[in-house]
């Protein structure tokens, strides 16, 4: 299996080494074997996985390089975390098409390289990777689904969607404190974000015969909700580069939980 994609996914995931995890080695061109199961990500000994995310800093708190670090270390370990899952899914859905599964490792490869444009400018600013902690979110989320209709409609259309949102917030508040090349390198990754939110809508209709927001919303792991897959304001002109449509941007702008 070591000549094959599914075990380059396989210790992708499941290895310990951070330099693999920030530079893996070339994909081998085959797929082949079984399902196989990873449960749980391999964590570094340098990262030191905690329950709880410190609380994000107020504006003014971002002129501190440390603040700066400590959120720039954060996006990281949320790259990392979705291409273990790209990984992941990869190997949890053997039978979904080739195509579908040549694309996630192809999504994969770009997160491993934004990690590497949050680690440069991490160390740029005086810090390293392990410097802080880090939140498993997405894993114990994410790794609950049990289709490839609920992953993308969960990581791709739902986490990488509210990205979108995410970026360009975060990206004002860089630039409000004076580091013009952490705003850049959140519009950076937005830009690139557009492409994987596409491809999770592709397959989505593809297997579910559209992308309306009713059916998205009923694709979504319980207890999951939209309320969490979006940002304080929606970006609209990049969720619509992505294939979003203006009904489906409606109603997740509207969505409140049921009572509220």
């Amino acid at each position: 299996m070591r000549d094959t994609r599914q075990g380059w996914a396989h210790t992708f995931v499941s290895t310990t080494v951070l330099a693999h995890k920030s530079a893996p080695p070339v994909v081998p061109d085959r797929w082949g074997g079984d399902s196989i199961d990873v449960p749980t990500p391999g964590r570094p000994p340098e990262l030191t996985v905690v329950e709880r995310s410190p609380r994000s800093p107020s504006a003014g708190g971002l002129k501190r390089p440390e603040e700066r670090a400590r959120i720039l270390h954060t996006f990281w370990h949320h790259e990392l975390q979705a291409a273990e899952l790209m990984c992941w899914a990869a190997l949890r859905f053997p039978d979904t098409p080739e195509a579908f599964r040549d694309g996630l490792i192809a999504i994969a490869l770009d997160e491993v390289r934004h990690m590497g444009v949050y680690r440069r400018h991490i160390e740029a600013l005086g810090f390293e990777l392990g410097d802080f902690g880090v939140r498993d979110w997405f894993w114990q989320r994410v790794g609950q689904v049990s289709s490839p209709v609920q992953f993308v409609a969960l990581l791709g259309m739902g986490f990488e969607g509210a990205n979108l949102d995410h970026a360009d917030r975060w990206a004002q508040r860089f630039r409000a404190a004076g580091d013009v090349e952490g705003a850049a390198i959140q519009e950076q990754v937005g830009r690139e974000e557009v492409g994987h939110v596409r491809f999770a809508l592709k397959w989505f209709a593809e297997w579910t015969g559209g992308t309306d927001f009713d059916t998205w919303e009923a694709s979504l792991p319980p207890p999951l909700t939209p309320l969490v897959l979006k940002g304080r304001s929606l970006q609209r002109a990049q969720r619509r580069r992505a294939g979003f449509s203006d009904d489906f941007l409606d109603a997740l702008e509207r969505w409140q939980p049921p009572g509220s």
